[in-house]
């Protein structure tokens, strides 16, 4: 059975100096992750550069992300675009990966309204025998579903069990953990909002700062639903520095940057992307080093 867990990793790809995927170290990044404090990987996302790999390269991600962690944490496959027939073609490609559920964004670029949003995710929905993500993240898509858009899907479809919730918007949040089905999952896709949606009933964070926090990431999750708010109080309040100062500049430059200033084998970045500047980077070492990440 799936374990949707507090953590799931939005994993970085690492690539050769070449330019071309490093697979074997992503494998172990993902191994890595999964034993400290990520009870799921996200492939191939945002934070992964999921814009600029080819289908090719990310079903073999997919497959051997898949085989190095088995049934340890669950992997999650980004397949989302703003093309439904390529969405859909797209997903049932990764279904024969091993893969144990899909992540598909709102729609980007095109826009659509809130009928669109739903005639969307409901043919991909019906495509699928995996279990779907919705990811809605505004200030990357230029366009937002709405909370009753949302618990409408999930009412009507049973694989639509969840949402990355990166708009910021706590009420909706709120609203569409009150009026969504019990196995309906509302994850945080901000790091440093993981706290105040668990508070109107959030499940977890899909995170960035878990590649270098993940233990406490997770430890802050459980406390607040173990019922001792004032721990998960203070790991917000002494973690926030890290979940703010990650996002210094567009992600995934920050994180890639930090996981190669400790040793991560994260490897460049593909273009448009590019490396933090030494100003940055000085602040993500000062950064981790106040976290006590760093010596």
């Amino acid at each position: 059975m799936l374990k949707f867990g507090n953590v799931i990793t939005a994993m970085i790809t690492p690539f050769h100096e070449n330019g071309s995927v490093n697979y074997k170290e992503a494998a172990n990044l993902a191994k890595y992750y999964s034993e400290n404090g990520s009870d799921g990987i996200l492939v191939a996302g945002t934070t992964g550069e999921g814009a600029t790999l080819t289908v090719d390269e990310k079903l073999k991600l997919f497959k051997d992300i898949s085989q190095a962690i088995g049934d340890k944490v669950l992997v999650m496959a980004n397949v989302g675009s703003n093309d439904t027939a390529q969405t859909i073609d797209f997903a049932k490609q990764a279904e024969q990966t091993g893969v144990d559920c899909l992540l598909v964004i709102v729609p980007y670029y095109n826009k659509p309204n809130q009928s669109g949003c739903y005639a969307h995710f409901a043919a991909v929905a019906q495509a699928t025998k995996l279990p779907i993500i919705i990811y809605n993240v505004p200030g990357r898509t230029g366009g937002k579903i709405l909370a009753e858009t949302v618990v409408k899907l999930a009412r009507d479809f049973d694989n639509i069990i969840g949402i990355k919730e990166a708009s910021g918007d706590l009420e909706a949040a709120a609203s569409i953990a009150r009026d969504t089905p019990s196995h309906f999952y509302v994850y945080s896709g901000d790091d440093a909002l993981t706290l105040p949606i668990l508070s109107v009933g959030g499940r977890g964070i899909i995170s960035v700062a878990a590649h270098i926090i993940g233990n406490q990431m997770n430890e802050m999750v459980q406390a607040y639903k173990d019922g001792n708010v004032k721990k998960a109080m203070e790991l917000h309040h002494k973690y926030l520095p890290v979940m703010t100062g990650i996002f210094c500049t567009v992600n995934p430059t920050p994180i890639k940057a930090c996981c190669n200033i400790l040793g991560m084998p994260a490897g460049p970045f593909r273009l448009p992307m590019v490396d933090a500047s030494d100003k940055e980077k000085e602040f993500l070492q000062t950064m981790m080093r106040d976290a006590g990440i760093m010596s």
